[in-house]
């Protein structure tokens, strides 16, 4: 059981029999009557996001999830995202609804885990960062460096982020895979 003391981002609990994700919280103390905190949660089974606000002190149950490790394989138009199970070498195929934007991170031959409620997937946990490639960016100009201007940069998946303009093509980043920006440059 979870009280609201523990609530944190990221945190799966289960409201009205069905699991959920905190996305956000923020504690309320009025200055009159009981403290309270209010919440942004996501259903991990159909996407959609509520506005809840519990009582300081109310307790929710652990979901009934399964977690199990997969590695991510390839992508195919046909079959989707290919994933094997570590375990027991099983291919998992899953659709582009079932990733969410969790595609915008995956790596070849990355290990991650896989979250199973009832049996049927519902979502990936992805590792807090990841290295990603830089394969598109303009040019930085020269003078502008003393200022903390950005510019867009595409990655090796797709994904687009605001990065500083000392970044070039072919740098490797490293990404917050909760937030979606840019960290720092990894030193090859």
């Amino acid at each position: 059981m979870y009280s609201t003391s523990d609530f944190r981002k990221g945190l799966k609990v289960t409201f009205k029999g069905e699991p959920y994700i905190i996305v956000d919280f923020l504690h309320v103390k009025p200055g009159k009557g009981g403290a309270f905190v209010r919440t942004k949660i996501k259903n991990l089974v159909t996407g959609r996001v509520l506005e809840e606000t519990f009582r300081s002190g109310e307790r929710l149950e652990r979901p009934d999830l399964e977690e199990k490790g997969v590695q991510y394989l390839y992508y195919d138009p046909k079959d989707g995202y290919v994933f094997m199970d570590t375990a027991t070498y099983e291919h998992i195929h899953l659709k582009e609804d079932q990733i969410g934007d969790s595609r915008n991170y995956l790596q070849e031959n990355m290990d991650l885990y896989l979250n199973l409620y009832q049996g049927n997937p519902i979502g990936l946990d992805l590792p807090t960062t990841v290295n990603l490639e830089v394969t598109r960016s303009d040019p930085g100009v020269r003078g502008d460096t003393a200022s903390s201007a950005t510019k867009p940069a595409t990655l090796s998946t797709g994904l687009v982020v605001q990065v500083p303009l000392f970044i070039n093509e072919g740098d490797l980043l490293k990404i917050d895979t909760r937030t979606g920006e840019y960290i720092e440059r990894v030193k090859a």
